[in-house]
């Protein structure tokens, strides 16, 4: 039987890869769309990420990452590490 820690570095390796994947089709796949509309002379579509502003993902990803390691930290930091 594959030991816990296995089972988990198995699962975030497959989730990343899945997560990669995406992200890289969903640009390949509007970078092709903004090719063949450039093509016929269509109006460009617009870009995934431009639909929120910068500050807004910012923020987002920040809150995220905050309440993702926030109690991994508040560990750390009371062991004095």
């Amino acid at each position: 039987m594959i030991s816990i820690l296995a089972q988990e570095r198995l699962l975030g390796a497959t989730l990343g890869v899945l997560f990669t994947g995406a992200i890289v089709f969903e640009i390949y796949n509007s970078i092709s769309n903004i090719q063949s509309q450039s093509l016929q002379h269509a109006p460009v579509r617009e870009p995934i990420f431009v639909k929120k502003s910068r500050s807004e993902m910012a923020r987002s990803w920040n809150k995220t990452v905050d309440q993702t390691f926030g109690p991994l930290i508040k560990s750390l930091s009371s062991r004095e590490w």
